[in-house]
């Protein structure tokens, strides 16, 4: 299932996008999209019912914002250095364990919704992501199996970053990745049975119309599994839980100079295979 959430900031209402591209009311059969629903096998039944039965209204999407699809994040965790050609491209060594960094739940905004250059930037830049958003509280999972299990769905993340703060001007990267906007999520959450191989997703992301990334999620230094599984052992990861998990080569960050850093009147757009598309036109803090 696609399930996503449209509105204004704030006020969005649950709904699907069925197969035939309709976008379908569900605030009569579930309150919102969020962990409880995704932990609730009830719950998705009762969509899935409705969905099939033709029970559910049609919406007009015209002129109707998409919001992000999962209300109520607990904690976004992001997954550093995580592409094969990424790290070469920066040139830094494949890391022997992933790199665990977080953004604050706050930082997420719908997938067309306006992406805000911080005061005094000059190196804000772009990287798609795939976004596992967990379904079941996993705490020291054994095996890969176990981890997939625990997977409620995936999205298209866009982790905007801010490379001075991030890399020079000490501490941990948080500086360079929680400012307001920096996270661009959706525009669904499709449900895990629809993915059944995220080592096999193609991920896109261009600039004012030109490609800049263009990757595969079979580059992951550290597949989607071992990354659920491996983030477990050090904390527990709970329904709505959302973990980025690293982007692949193409970012500015990684250009020859003058790299091309994001300006206020860029637009990026942003696509990853079946989980749909962003755009974003940037604007100055």
């Amino acid at each position: 299932m696609k399930l996503l959430r449209v509105g204004t900031a704030g006020s969005e209402r649950p709904a699907l996008l069925d197969a035939e591209g309709t976008l379908r009311d569900l605030s009569g059969v579930v309150p919102d999209i969020d962990g409880a629903l995704l932990a609730d096998a009830a719950a998705l039944g009762r969509i899935r019912s409705a969905a099939e039965a033709g029970e559910l209204p049609a919406l007009d999407g015209d002129g109707l914002r998409v919001g992000p699809p999962l209300a109520g994040i607990g904690k976004v965790v992001c997954i550093g250095l995580n592409y094969h050609d990424h790290a070469r491209e920066t040139g830094a060594e494949p890391p022997a364990e992933p790199v665990v960094f977080f953004k604050a739940a706050d930082t997420v905004i719908g997938p067309n919704d306006t992406v805000l250059v911080p005061r005094k930037s000059v190196k804000t830049d772009w990287e798609v992501e795939l976004a596992v958003v967990i379904g079941r509280t996993a705490r020291y999972l054994g095996s890969h199996e176990e981890a997939l299990a625990h997977v409620g769905g995936y999205a298209v993340a866009h982790d905007v970053s801010e490379r001075e703060f991030q890399l020079e001007r000490g501490g941990t990267w948080d500086k360079g990745k929680n400012c307001e906007t920096f996270n661009p999520l959706g525009p669904w959450l499709v449900t895990a049975d629809e993915v059944p191989d995220p080592q096999n997703l193609a991920l896109k992301l261009w600039v004012n119309g030109e490609l800049k990334q263009n990757g595969t999620t079979a580059e992951q230094i550290f597949s989607v599994a071992e990354v659920v599984r491996y983030v477990s052992q050090f904390m527990t990861l709970y329904p709505g839980d959302v973990i980025n998990t690293g982007t692949p080569a193409g970012v500015a960050l990684g250009a020859p100079e003058p790299k091309p850093y994001l300006r206020a009147g860029d637009v990026v757009e942003v696509e990853i295979e079946g989980l749909g598309r962003q755009r974003q036109e940037l604007k100055d803090a």
